[in-house]
């Protein structure tokens, strides 16, 4: 068992170093979690893997988050070096830009952000990969971002908070969270979501950043992302991730996918998820269906989608991979 168990250590950044400290061996996705809604939930079957894998491209240690801008561009933080990597459709390298101390978020709308872990800042760059600005977060630990209309969200990790803030990096206001907020997701009301990654729950705040309310989910929850009234939540050690009505926080289904389930992204009418401890991602439509199950680097850890396919940052093998 222990062998078991080291195998599946990844290189996670100081974010997450908590969760890694927290390891212990994944159950079956049948196990019931502690949202008593889903125990009476059907779970989607898994699919089998599909035998072929995606293109990997090397980019630098420590790839970590991914986003896609509008030209189809995507952009990868390397937490070891402190850079960014700006690549093309292709999977091209453009242009290499230093950002702050352990840069492990980003989010890509008319310009990029960058949380940079360890100085308690965010870094707005343009889309030629310019320096605008570095900014206090009014927080500690900033991780998770997220772009919303004028404003820009993060997550502050070691703080318990999230902060608000102008794309001019003026604090609109900081609110309080669960514990170990890491990422971030806006609803079709406008409405934040946080999961709160130790306290095995999820936040919903308005726009105004008041509390409306915080819904129990699975152990470890991690990865986010919100589609019109629908909200999905990957539960890091329960190999599952749980869909919740975005209006009450049920969970209404539940769908199977692989080992350490993480960063999660949509792209039309599918999901995808990358799995960090089965080195795959899961991928499957809105009422759960899992489509296919796909081969990537060593430990995946946030995805991405664009015109030109499915982007995974792996963690472990310094590289991105295409498919």
């Amino acid at each position: 068992m222990k062998n078991k168990v080291q195998s599946k250590k990844v290189l996670l950044s100081a974010l997450f170093l908590a969760v890694a400290a927290l390891w212990s061996p994944v159950v079956t996705s049948a196990q019931t979690t502690s949202d008593s809604s889903a125990t009476t939930t059907a779970t989607s079957a898994p699919a089998t893997v599909d035998s072929s894998s995606a293109t990997e491209f090397g980019v630098g240690a420590g790839p970590t988050s991914i986003a896609s801008d509008a030209m189809g561009n995507v952009w990868v933080t390397l937490q070891f070096t402190g850079k960014l990597v700006k690549m093309g459709g292709n999977g091209a390298v453009i242009g290499t830009y230093g950002v702050g101390h352990n840069p492990t978020g980003i989010a890509a709308g008319k310009s990029i952000w960058v949380a940079n872990n360890s100085d308690n800042t965010v870094t707005k760059l343009g889309l030629d990969g310019t320096v605008l600005g570095t900014f206090k977060t009014g927080g500690e630990g900033p991780g998770g971002l997220l772009i919303a209309g004028d404003y820009v969200w993060v997550s502050n990790e070691r703080s318990s908070t999230v902060t608000k803030m102008t794309a001019a990096g003026t604090i609109v206001g900081t609110y309080k969270t669960g514990r170990r907020p890491v990422t971030l997701a806006t609803d079709s009301a406008g409405n934040i979501w946080v999961a709160n990654n130790k306290d095995n729950t999820v936040s919903k705040l308005s726009a105004a950043g008041e509390l409306l309310g915080t819904y129990k989910v699975g152990r470890g929850p991690f990865g986010l992302v919100a589609v019109g009234d629908d909200v999905f939540v990957s539960c890091f050690f329960d190999r599952v991730v749980l869909k919740l009505s975005g209006r009450s926080g049920e969970v209404i289904a539940r769908v199977a996918v692989g080992d350490g389930p993480a960063g999660l992204a949509s792209y039309g009418q599918n999901y995808m998820v990358a799995n960090n401890g089965s080195n795959s991602i899961t991928v499957f439509s809105a009422d759960g269906t899992v489509l296919s199950n796909i081969k990537v680097g060593r430990s995946p850890l946030y995805v991405a989608a664009n015109a030109y396919g499915y982007w995974i940052a792996n963690t472990g093998s310094g590289s991105v991979s295409k498919r």
